[in-house]
């Protein structure tokens, strides 16, 4: 079992040297059933609703409605998936800017 572990370290240092790495996944606000919306704004659908508890990944941000969350009040919006976003008022990123790169 030692050399599958010595290889896994192995690949993951090589996908971080290649430029790789790992996506960092956010708190939502604790009791919070978060809404999930097809664009960075409250006039678009909600696809679905994450459960209390949830943890999100952050993979891009962009500015959209402007939103009073638990966490202050923000237009930052989050791309959690393909097509998908919440509000960063309702996520717990430690920062009141922005903490991935903007959406293409």
């Amino acid at each position: 079992m030692a050399v599958d572990r010595a290889e896994e370290a192995e690949a993951t240092t090589e996908a971080i040297a290649a430029g790789t790495a790992a996506v960092r996944y956010y708190p939502v606000a604790p009791g919070v059933r978060l809404n999930v919306r097809s664009g960075p704004g409250t006039a678009y659908p909600v696809v679905r609703v994450l459960p209390e508890g949830a943890k999100v990944p952050i993979f891009c941000q962009t500015p959209g409605t402007t939103v009073t969350g638990p966490y202050g009040t923000s237009k930052i919006w989050d791309n959690i998936d393909n097509g998908e976003y919440v509000s960063d008022a309702y996520v717990k990123t430690g920062s009141d800017g922005y903490v991935a790169p903007r959406c293409s």
